[in-house]
């Protein structure tokens, strides 16, 4: 891959295994300086050694769990001080549902999911704000969700917050524009290893996916969505902003049979 982001500095949260990792890897691979937060602290240092290894960038680990609001502050902050001093792309790529059926769900399960998938985005975004608004560069990517573009059954908590991440990235496109800023969302079908769960639960159903995704495969999150969040992040990302990115092999064209078996 060209270097093309050689001299710029990355922040990505869940980075230590699937999509999350595949962009690392990319960004790295397209000569970014990366810091990894993860909430499993070895997996964190374990994936910067990897980069600082195969890729020849700085690469630095963070334990953080992204829920904790006082801590994804402290992780922007440490991520600055890691990076030099500045903080040019952040990615937002920690979250996480639950398979349960949208009656079942209580309170603290909503909670929950905003707090893992959409606070945790916000938080981050407010804290790299003022970084970034002072270089007048900044590219901000946000992992959304197929399964709430789809409304795909049995996932309302994590469909809700997903979805309101898509509104807060749009909403932050429009604001934050004029000091540099893009805004976009990834909404990525890759192998993670929590989809290689839900297919080995639910075999009948990966074979309808994959039937319906015009690509005829399942992505690879290094090799598919890896590149479009280098291009998101580079210059010549500048003038793309407030989108949303489906990475799917064009599954969301018809939506796919997401029909998972549960039994809360």
């Amino acid at each position: 891959m060209e270097r093309i982001l050689e001299g710029r500095t990355a922040l990505v949260t869940g980075a230590g295994q699937g999509v999350g990792q595949g962009i690392a890897r990319a960004l790295a691979g397209a000569g970014a300086d990366i810091v990894i937060a993860q909430r499993r602290g070895e997996e964190a240092e374990r994936e910067a050694e990897w980069l600082r290894a195969n890729h020849g960038v700085k690469a630095f680990a963070q334990a953080v769990d992204v829920t904790d609001a006082a801590a994804v502050d402290r992780m922007v902050a440490t991520a600055v001080e890691q990076l030099g001093g500045r903080l040019d792309i952040l990615v937002n790529n920690a979250g996480g549902s639950f398979p349960k059926r949208f009656e079942n769900h209580t309170d603290a399960d909503m909670a929950g999911a905003f707090d893992l998938n959409y606070w945790s985005a916000f938080r981050a975004m407010r804290a790299a704000f003022p970084v970034m608004k002072a270089q007048g560069y900044g590219r901000i990517i946000n992992l959304g969700s197929l399964n709430g573009v789809n409304a795909h059954m049995f996932t309302v908590a994590y469909n809700a917050s997903k979805e309101a991440v898509r509104a807060l990235t749009r909403t932050a496109a429009v604001e934050w524009g004029p000091h540099g800023i893009t805004c976009n969302i990834i909404c990525p079908a890759a192998t993670s290893p929590q989809a290689k769960d839900y297919f080995a639960a639910n075999p009948e159903m990966a074979q309808a996916i994959l039937q319906q995704v015009p690509a005829g495969r399942f992505g690879d999150a290094t090799r598919d969505i890896g590149p479009v969040a280098v291009f998101l992040a580079s210059e010549g990302g500048g003038y793309t902003t407030g989108n949303s990115f489906f990475v799917d092999g064009g599954g969301h064209i018809n939506g796919v049979a997401w029909r998972p078996e549960v039994e809360d």
